[in-house]
């Protein structure tokens, strides 16, 4: 009787196993931390909104509203290319990379908010700053 080396069947297929309960935990480690990343750089895009929104106030003694009355408004591609085009002079900060929408609401002339919305089907996160830049999230 003589004795083959290497792995037996059931030995390669519990390895496989193994790697496969791994790879899914690092998978749903991973998802976690690139849609976290992405609601903090919609943050910070928000804020340099705000700071465009300051420096339109003083140049035109109002600020800038996309659309919406009250504290909200409906974010589209359309509204978000239309406050990067007004705000900052282009459409850089809220790309097809981020994917988030954005648009600003004015309902005084002293007070306006930032509503930036993944875009997705189902249920979505909202984020809305106000003009003193505290944010508030809905579904996120």
């Amino acid at each position: 009787m003589t004795r083959s080396k290497g792995f037996t069947l059931i030995e390669l297929l519990v390895v496989v196993a193994i790697i496969s309960i791994i790879a899914s935990i690092g998978f749903v480690a991973y998802s976690g931390y690139v849609d976290s990343a992405k609601k903090k750089t919609a943050e910070n895009a928000m804020m340099q909104l705000s700071l465009a929104q300051t420096e339109y106030y003083s140049e035109n003694s109002i600020y800038y509203a996309s659309s919406g009355s009250g504290t909200t408004c409906a974010p589209s591609t359309e509204t978000s290319d239309q406050v990067e085009l007004n705000l900052i002079g282009g459409t850089e900060l809220f790309t097809s990379d981020l994917g988030y929408n954005v648009c600003v609401v004015t309902n005084t002339i002293k007070k306006y908010y930032i509503v930036a919305q993944e875009d997705g089907s189902g249920t979505t996160c909202k984020i809305t700053m106000d003009g003193n830049q505290i944010f508030t999230r809905q579904n996120c």
